[in-house]
């Protein structure tokens, strides 16, 4: 006789007091996780109560009640923008691109780069690939100017002004890319470096007795083993579609390319302490960070819809 609703509940809140209980060490080293995650991410939600009110250097140090209260007037005059329409354009195009080749060209070259045979040579490729990761902002923008700009090394090359930097054009959202591809590609590498090496070597041996060659085995046994990380990876990307930094804009860009540069992170920041209009600033961050746990919810919808791993 099956058990009852009423047992089962109580058989699985036993498990779970069982399995707190045998995991307390763990639990307890997340203590201090939790507090920096409430200290440093979920007590400053109290600001985005700006958004909503009339923030200026002169009311900043009041009380949250004794400013003044506007409604939505901060959005509207966000959304009403003569230049949002262009940045969110720009946001969501410099997102996908970088979401769409960052995520191949970080999934390549960790195949790749598993199938070398020389151990040394390896540990020397992987440590040199993601060096480029700590390196400043500042740095990577002067090195690419001189490389992209007019008259530089590209140019040079090719004996011909190619205009990659100062095109008015979607091309400097490739430009941007290419140069963060290079930056960050090595250091995404490592989480499916990771995820390679826990697949059970078996499999490759067994697909080889079976007459698969090397890439037969990366395709149907490497890629397809490391699916469920690169997917959960890219629901998390998506969901900070709209939180493209501006550094890499605001170092890269130049008058001639600023209408395809401009970005939401950098708009929220010339609207609102540019502008001294701190309320407007906080409304455009609000807006980025409730799209962007709607379009995680959506990829992570999706993602369950077709059998894959959710993130949640």
């Amino acid at each position: 006789m099956g058990k009852s609703k009423k047992e089962k509940l109580y058989a699985k809140k036993r498990f779970s007091l069982a399995l707190m209980k045998k995991q307390s060490m763990l639990l307890m080293m997340s203590v201090p996780f939790l507090i920096w995650l409430i200290i440093f991410k979920y007590i400053p939600l109290w600001g985005w109560t700006m958004a909503f009110q009339e923030v200026k250097p002169a009311t900043f140090a009041l009380c949250m009640w004794e400013r003044k209260f506007v409604g939505f007037d901060n959005f509207v005059k966000a959304f009403t923008d003569r230049i949002f329409a262009q940045t969110m354009i720009n946001t969501l195009g410099i997102s996908i691109i970088g979401l769409v080749t960052g995520t191949v060209a970080a999934v390549i070259f960790a195949l790749f780069l598993n199938e070398l045979c020389f151990t040394k040579f390896k540990k020397v490729t992987q440590t040199v690939s993601y060096l480029p990761h700590f390196v400043s902002w500042v740095i990577i923008a002067s090195i690419a100017k001189m490389i992209f700009n007019d008259g530089g090394a590209v140019d040079t090359f090719f004996n011909t002004k190619l205009h990659l930097m100062s095109s008015n054009s979607p091309l400097f959202w490739w430009i941007v890319n290419i140069i963060e591809i290079w930056k960050e590609c090595g250091w995404n590498a490592i989480i499916y470096l990771s995820a390679i090496a826990g697949i059970d070597t078996t499999l490759y041996e067994a697909a080889k007795v079976d007459g698969a060659n090397r890439f037969q085995r990366m395709w149907h046994i490497t890629l397809s083993s490391i699916r469920p990380t690169i997917i959960v990876l890219l629901i998390m990307n998506i969901g900070s579609a709209l939180n493209v930094g501006m550094e890499r804009q605001m170092l890269l860009s130049n008058s001639l390319v600023q209408d395809h540069a401009m970005v939401l992170s950098w708009f929220a920041y010339v609207r609102g302490i540019g502008s001294n209009n701190y309320g407007l600033g906080t409304a455009i961050g609000m807006f980025q960070s409730v799209v962007g746990v709607i379009l995680l919810l959506i990829a992570n919808k999706i993602a369950g819809m077709v059998g894959e791993n959710k993130l949640m």
